[in-house]
């Protein structure tokens, strides 16, 4: 990553951006995450409640994430997708749901034009079987626990969140407190 400074990175913000997108991608991490909830904020007609973003009051679906991101404000297209993903258009089963995230350019926003986060309609290609046998086999070389937080920091999300690769990384942790 470059030492340059970026003019947006004094502009503070709570939510996920496409200049967070653009760090990740310069870093090498893939933009592959779990929505782990969605809520729904909701002002009424006196201007109570709703969340704040941008400096502005609104009513908003902001997802949260089991990794370790910022929240992502849905506007109405990516509401859209993940009412599809998730089968359901009530923000309350929206959960879980591993989605891959993209930069689109030159959105119309205003009078300006902007690059926005996306949702891909499609979820991220999960693990296999064979994935996961190749993932245990690695694990099972594993010697050490400085070798094993290596290993798991190399992971990609959607092998940090599979419940099998997890199963086998906890069981190697044991079996590394044995010896």
């Amino acid at each position: 990553m470059s030492n340059k400074k970026h003019y947006r990175r004094v502009f503070k913000s709570d939510h996920l951006s496409s200049y967070d997108l653009e760090d990740f991608l310069e870093s090498g991490v893939l933009l592959e995450f779990t929505i782990k909830e969605v809520k729904q904020y909701e002002m009424d007609q006196n201007k109570k409640g709703g969340v704040s973003v941008a400096g502005k009051t609104i009513s908003a679906n902001i997802a949260y994430f089991v990794e370790d991101i910022k929240p992502l404000v849905l506007n109405a297209t990516n509401s859209s997708i993940l009412s599809s993903m998730a089968g359901s258009a009530f923000v309350d089963d929206w959960k879980n749901i591993p989605v891959e995230l993209y930069i689109l350019k030159n959105i119309r926003f205003g009078k300006e034009t902007v690059n926005g986060v996306r949702i891909k309609e499609t979820p991220p290609k999960q693990l296999n079987e064979q994935d996961l046998r190749l993932l245990k086999g690695k694990i099972s070389t594993i010697t050490s626990n400085s070798e094993l937080n290596v290993f798991y920091s190399k992971l990609s999300t959607k092998e940090k969140t599979n419940k099998e690769v997890l199963q086998y990384l906890k069981e190697k942790q044991i079996d590394l407190k044995q010896v």
